[in-house]
Protein backbone atom coordinates (compact mmCIF):
# COMPACT_ATOMS: atom_id res chain seq x y z
CA UNK A 1 0.00 0.00 0.00
CA UNK A 2 2.88 2.20 0.38
CA UNK A 3 4.44 1.66 -2.72
CA UNK A 4 0.99 1.94 -4.71
CA UNK A 5 0.15 5.60 -2.64
CA UNK A 6 3.60 6.94 -3.21
CA UNK A 7 3.85 5.75 -7.04
CA UNK A 8 0.14 7.17 -7.68
CA UNK A 9 1.03 10.59 -5.52
CA UNK A 10 4.32 10.57 -7.78
CA UNK A 11 2.29 9.75 -11.10
CA UNK A 12 -0.23 11.93 -10.06
CA UNK A 13 2.48 15.10 -9.66
CA UNK A 14 3.58 13.84 -13.13
CA UNK A 15 0.31 14.30 -14.92
CA UNK A 16 -0.84 17.61 -13.70
CA UNK A 17 2.55 19.11 -14.32
CA UNK A 18 2.15 17.90 -18.05
CA UNK A 19 -1.77 19.48 -17.99
CA UNK A 20 0.14 22.88 -16.63
CA UNK A 21 2.77 22.60 -19.19
CA UNK A 22 0.83 21.58 -22.03
CA UNK A 23 1.83 18.05 -22.68
CA UNK A 24 0.15 15.85 -24.93
CA UNK A 25 0.21 12.39 -26.65
CA UNK A 26 2.55 9.65 -25.76
CA UNK A 27 4.11 11.17 -22.12
CA UNK A 28 0.29 11.30 -21.32
CA UNK A 29 -0.80 8.11 -22.73
CA UNK A 30 1.44 6.43 -20.62
CA UNK A 31 1.62 8.55 -17.12
CA UNK A 32 -2.10 7.23 -17.50
CA UNK A 33 -1.18 3.61 -18.23
CA UNK A 34 1.74 3.53 -15.41
CA UNK A 35 -1.16 5.08 -12.90
CA UNK A 36 -4.07 2.55 -14.11
CA UNK A 37 -1.04 -0.25 -13.55
CA UNK A 38 0.18 0.92 -10.23
CA UNK A 39 -3.38 1.24 -8.56
CA UNK A 40 -3.77 -2.57 -10.36
CA UNK A 41 -0.98 -4.11 -9.19
CA UNK A 42 -1.15 -2.34 -5.37
CA UNK A 43 -4.05 -0.48 -3.58
CA UNK A 44 -6.86 -2.08 -5.63
CA UNK A 45 -6.51 -5.71 -4.14
CA UNK A 46 -4.46 -4.80 -1.33
CA UNK A 47 -7.00 -2.69 0.15
CA UNK A 48 -9.84 -5.66 0.03
CA UNK A 49 -6.86 -7.82 1.81
CA UNK A 50 -6.82 -5.57 4.15
CA UNK A 51 -10.48 -5.23 4.90
CA UNK A 52 -10.82 -9.05 5.36
CA UNK A 53 -7.72 -9.36 8.25
CA UNK A 54 -7.49 -6.01 9.88
CA UNK A 55 -11.41 -6.90 12.15
CA UNK A 56 -11.16 -9.11 15.20
CA UNK A 57 -13.36 -12.12 14.47
CA UNK A 58 -16.03 -10.97 16.56
CA UNK A 59 -16.99 -7.97 14.27
CA UNK A 60 -15.53 -8.87 11.48
CA UNK A 61 -19.06 -9.56 9.07
CA UNK A 62 -20.64 -6.11 10.82
CA UNK A 63 -17.15 -4.24 10.12
CA UNK A 64 -16.62 -5.22 6.92
CA UNK A 65 -20.05 -4.28 5.72
CA UNK A 66 -19.01 -0.68 7.19
CA UNK A 67 -15.52 -0.63 5.30
CA UNK A 68 -16.63 -1.80 1.85
CA UNK A 69 -19.69 0.62 1.94
CA UNK A 70 -17.51 3.38 3.07
CA UNK A 71 -15.21 2.01 0.36
CA UNK A 72 -17.51 2.16 -2.63
CA UNK A 73 -19.07 5.39 -0.87
CA UNK A 74 -15.61 6.86 -1.43
CA UNK A 75 -15.28 6.09 -5.14
CA UNK A 76 -18.46 7.28 -5.74
CA UNK A 77 -17.40 10.58 -4.56
CA UNK A 78 -14.28 10.43 -6.27
CA UNK A 79 -15.99 9.70 -9.57
CA UNK A 80 -19.05 12.06 -8.79
CA UNK A 81 -16.39 15.20 -7.94
CA UNK A 82 -13.66 14.71 -10.82
CA UNK A 83 -15.83 16.47 -13.01
CA UNK A 84 -16.60 19.67 -10.65
CA UNK A 85 -12.53 19.63 -9.45
CA UNK A 86 -11.41 19.96 -13.09
CA UNK A 87 -13.69 22.24 -13.79
CA UNK A 88 -12.92 24.43 -10.60
CA UNK A 89 -9.31 23.73 -10.88
CA UNK A 90 -8.58 22.98 -13.73
CA UNK A 91 -6.90 19.25 -14.65
CA UNK A 92 -3.34 20.07 -13.23
CA UNK A 93 -4.87 21.37 -10.37
CA UNK A 94 -6.85 18.40 -9.74
CA UNK A 95 -4.21 16.15 -10.41
CA UNK A 96 -2.15 17.87 -7.87
CA UNK A 97 -4.65 17.50 -5.61
CA UNK A 98 -4.87 13.99 -5.98
CA UNK A 99 -1.49 13.76 -5.68
CA UNK A 100 -1.63 15.55 -2.12
CA UNK A 101 -4.47 13.08 -1.20
CA UNK A 102 -2.28 9.71 -2.30
CA UNK A 103 1.08 12.04 0.05
CA UNK A 104 -1.65 11.67 2.95
CA UNK A 105 -2.61 8.31 2.49
CA UNK A 106 1.17 7.57 2.34
CA UNK A 107 1.45 9.26 6.05
CA UNK A 108 -1.65 7.53 7.22
CA UNK A 109 -1.08 4.09 5.74
CA UNK A 110 2.93 4.33 7.34
CA UNK A 111 1.50 5.51 10.79
CA UNK A 112 -1.69 3.70 11.28
CA UNK A 113 -1.60 0.24 8.98
CA UNK A 114 -0.26 -2.24 11.00
CA UNK A 115 1.95 -4.76 8.68
CA UNK A 116 0.02 -8.34 8.15
CA UNK A 117 2.07 -10.23 5.84
CA UNK A 118 3.02 -13.71 7.06
CA UNK A 119 0.71 -13.12 10.73
CA UNK A 120 -1.93 -15.31 11.34
CA UNK A 121 -5.76 -13.61 11.78
CA UNK A 122 -4.99 -14.45 15.38
CA UNK A 123 -1.85 -12.84 15.83
CA UNK A 124 -3.06 -9.60 14.09
CA UNK A 125 -6.23 -9.09 16.39
CA UNK A 126 -3.71 -9.58 19.23
CA UNK A 127 -1.40 -6.88 18.36
CA UNK A 128 -4.78 -4.65 17.30
CA UNK A 129 -6.27 -5.33 20.56
CA UNK A 130 -3.09 -5.04 22.83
Amino acid sequence: MLLGSAGLAVIYAMMGFCFFTGVKGLPMLLLVLAAIGCYAMSLAPVAWVVISEIFPNRIRGAAMAVAVSSLWIACFILTYTFPILNAKLGPAGTFWLYAGICVAGFVFIKLKLPETKGKTLEQIERELVD
